[in-house]
């Protein structure tokens, strides 16, 4: 009696067992570095990645803007420099005009040329110079009619330039402060979730379970060559065989400097095989090229590759970061003979001899 209740709890205890067995990994790794990898990203860090890349998108937009907007600015400040010159023309004229006035009413209190008409005839000799006295007046009458006429003409005109270049420019830079506030509030964004997204990378490479490819929408590839450069904007920073204390031995790769989620490209048509956390290299992928070189990508805060899977020239493959021994975002490039760590060649001469020049 009693063998057969040990039999009854042990039946269930077995099955427990058997359940737990069931949802643990099929693997741990293939023992080249990719310890704890899940299988899949979490929806979580697929919508971070995401949202980082699409605020690279909306900032370069708003960048664009901001800058064609300032260049719309210089236009019209040598526009308005233009007008300015104009409008000193003006007021030089206007200022001629007061001039001319005051000599012509200084001419006739000197000559008379005020005088009624009708002392005019009386002291008029003759007929003659009752005509030359009428002609006079006549002439003043019309010069003076002419210049004060011209006068309010050109007053009137310059108020209305003014009036013209002071609303336009006003406008400009209104519209000029929208757009850099547009940019300045996208770029905070984007800073926030680069970093949020940092954060979670870091959590991974200090359990040594990276998290699973974060699948992207990936943008239209046109490349013209079998070889792109592995990211896009950048700069460059330390190179192949530098010194320093950050390494052990001589740096073995080349280092880009790009913000935290900037797009990581294959640089050639090829095969995943490996993906891992932990480490100096942080979160890494290796590539295997059809010419049987290797490239490796370090210091990433995403992937959104698994190993195994084929990826082609200029596909995303991750996102950079500063995870593992790395004392700013960069993305880390090397190019090797074997896919481990030790053999490694200068990238810029191997990227150059296929065409990808790095300036």
């Amino acid at each position: 009696m009693r063998s057969h209740r040990r039999r009854l709890v042990l039946v269930p205890a077995l099955l427990c067992a058997l359940a737990v067995l069931a949802v643990l990994p099929a693997a741990a790794g293939d023992g080249k570095g990719t310890a704890g990898r899940n299988s899949s990203g979490t929806g979580g860090d697929s919508v971070l990645s995401a949202q980082v890349v699409r605020l690279y998108a909306d900032a370069a937009k708003a960048t664009q803007r901001y800058e064609a907007g300032r260049q719309k600015a210089e236009v019209q400040r040598a526009k308005a420099q233009r007008i300015e010159s104009l409008l000193d023309r003006e007021r030089r004229e206007i200022s001629a005009l007061h001039e001319d006035l005051g000599r012509i009413a200084s001419a006739q209190y000197r000559s008379g040329g005020g005088m009624p008409l009708t002392a005019q005839i009386i002291l008029a000799k003759n007929p003659d110079e009752l005509m030359r006295g009428q002609h006079v007046f006549s002439q003043t009458n019309m010069v003076v009619s002419n210049a004060i006429e011209k006068n309010r003409r050109a007053e009137s005109r310059l108020a209305k330039d003014e009036s013209r270049a002071a609303a336009a420019w006003q406008k400009l830079e209104k519209r000029n402060a929208e757009l850099a506030d547009l940019k300045k509030g996208i770029e905070q964004k984007l800073e926030e979730a680069r970093w949020q997204l940092q954060g979670k990378a870091d959590a991974s490479v200090a359990a040594g379970s990276c998290s699973g490819a974060v699948r992207l929408d990936q943008p239209k590839r046109d490349f013209r060559s079998e070889w792109v450069a592995p990211v896009e904007t950048y700069e460059l920073s330390a190179a192949f065989g530098n010194g320093g204390v950050r390494w052990a031995h001589l740096h073995t790769g080349q280092d880009f400097a790009v913000p935290i989620g900037t797009p990581v490209r294959a640089v050639g048509d090829g095969r995943v095989v490996r993906v891992s956390c932990g480490g100096a290299f942080g979160m890494e992928i290796v590539l295997r090229h059809a010419d049987g070189y290797f490239t490796q990508y370090a210091h990433l805060a995403a992937v959104t590759v698994d190993q195994g899977e084929r990826v082609d020239a200029g596909q995303w493959i991750g996102q950079s970061g500063t995870t593992g021994n790395s004392t700013g975002p960069h993305l880390h490039f090397e190019v090797r003979v074997t896919a481990e760590l030790g053999s490694a060649v200068d990238p810029v001469p191997w990227l150059t001899a296929r065409g990808v020049g790095l300036g």
